[in-house]
């Protein structure tokens, strides 16, 4: 079915883009109200993902990951710029002037993400899963919770024992 996708997109065949909202609308879209909560916002985030891969499908990567993969970074993305825009959009103006990060500072934040990122694939599978569902996709947890057929205490008493472990193995600096 990927294939037949990329094959169609590619070619500028809209039939391309029917077949991917069928294949994938739905994880878009889980994606995409993770981050926005708003109906209004999660459409408008939609409609401008389905524009973004038709324009950028030549940057899909096969070696690098599934098409799958990559519409999940792409929906997470955008709908995280969006979120960004509302919250600039609603900010005082006085609050938005905010100090740009020096080199070494920028250096320095990019050191401790990496840390940050090499902790969490060492993480056993359902607790990265846990991780990546909380602090990547930015689910509630009660969301995560009723998905995962737990309590919401419970997911709570885990991310706050992985927030621990990370603390301990990163040396306290990061979360």
């Amino acid at each position: 079915m990927d294939e037949d996708i990329l094959k169609q997109l590619t070619a500028r065949e809209q039939a391309g883009l029917h077949l991917l909202q069928a294949q994938y609308g739905n994880l878009i879209r889980y994606v995409v109200r993770g981050i926005l909560k708003d109906d209004r916002d999660v459409e408008e985030c939609v409609n401008g993902i389905y524009l973004r891969v038709w324009d950028k499908i030549g940057q899909y990567d096969p070696e690098k990951g599934k098409l799958s993969t990559w519409l999940t970074a792409v929906a997470r993305n955008a709908a995280l710029n969006q979120r960004q825009v509302r919250d600039v959009e609603t900010e005082p103006l006085e609050s938005s002037a905010a100090a740009t990060p020096s080199a070494e500072e920028e250096v320095l934040r990019r050191e401790r993400a990496q840390r940050l990122r090499s902790a969490v694939l060492a993480l056993p599978l359902k607790e990265r899963m846990l991780c990546y569902r909380k602090y990547y996709y930015f689910q509630s947890t009660a969301q995560i919770a009723a998905e995962l057929g737990m309590t919401e205490r419970a997911v709570e008493g885990r991310l706050y024992r992985l927030r621990q472990r990370l603390r301990r193995e990163l040396g306290g600096e990061l979360l």
